[in-house]
């Protein structure tokens, strides 16, 4: 099962989308705090997220329990950052590939990104100061479906 963590994510209405994405693919959601907003029962109820209960979601105090609960990570891991030179589609994705993303207003840590240099992957945009990076939603898309579409799994999905 492909993996998607986001480290940190600050805006609701960006996790509820990969939440959503993460429904209609099939990959599991990793959510590592601090957190932006709460999932409470009560929160995802109120927020209208129907699909919540057919998303696979674990939820971690920190990025050390996230890599103490998932010791097959490292080894697995592509970190999407606009710092880095590989495209994400230069990528070899596997079957339990965990695509990481950073929360909107800082990306990944500098310190994540050196310690996984060789796993750091883009989107290509054009360079406008007025935007510096895609949605984070639509970056977790781009990058789950491209993973899909390299395992042969496409025609899994109805």
């Amino acid at each position: 099962m492909l993996n998607i963590v986001l480290v940190e994510p600050e805006i609701p209405q960006n996790t509820g989308n990969i939440a959503r994405t993460c429904a209609v693919t099939g990959c599991k959601l990793h959510l590592i705090e601090p957190l932006g907003f709460s999932v409470s029962d009560a929160a995802v109820k109120r927020a209208g997220l129907d699909y919540w209960h057919a998303v696979d979601v674990a939820v971690y105090p920190d990025i050390d329990r996230f890599f103490t609960d998932n010791p097959d990570a490292p080894e697995n891991i592509w970190l999407f950052t606009t710092k880095a030179v590989t495209l994400y589609t230069e990528a070899v994705y596997t079957p339990d590939c965990f695509l990481m993303f950073g929360k909107e207003t800082a990306g990944l840590s500098k310190n994540l990104r050196e310690q996984f240099s060789d796993r750091c992957v883009r989107i290509p945009m054009r360079d406008i100061p007025a935007a510096r990076s895609l949605n984070l939603g639509n970056s977790a898309a781009i990058a789950a479906y491209e993973a899909i579409r390299q395992l042969g799994k496409l025609q899994e999905l109805r």
